[in-house]
């Protein structure tokens, strides 16, 4: 877990940035997947490939397939009928956070 991160804050499900374990109380996922996916696409209604947001994810958790499914689930994320695109179309609490744009964008140069 990331140190000094407050009660409340994602961040402290995050091992080193990354998730290692989906937590188990429902608002946790909840809170740990919106502040994921304003990380993995940061630009909403930016559409990337499957494969690119899978490598995105891979860099940031554990199962970057359940999570990617989990951000489906909750609607913060849209996909084409075939799964061959995915955008955001939610904006989070996450969004106009510093920390979270820095981190977007080192995840951003570590899948391209």
């Amino acid at each position: 877990m990331t140190e000094g991160a407050p009660v409340g804050d994602p961040r402290r499900f995050l091992s080193d940035g990354r998730l290692e374990r989906t937590p188990r109380r429902w608002r946790d996922k909840v809170a740990v997947t919106r502040y994921l996916a304003t990380i993995a696409l940061p630009r909403l209604l930016d559409p990337v490939t499957e494969r690119e947001l899978t490598d995105r994810l891979a860099v940031l958790a554990r199962d970057p397939v359940g999570l990617r499914r989990a951000m489906v689930d909750l609607g913060l994320v849209s996909r084409t009928r075939d799964g061959a695109e995915y955008w955001r179309t939610e904006r989070t609490e996450h969004d106009d956070d510093p920390d979270v744009r820095e981190l977007a964008d080192r995840v951003l140069r570590e899948d391209g």
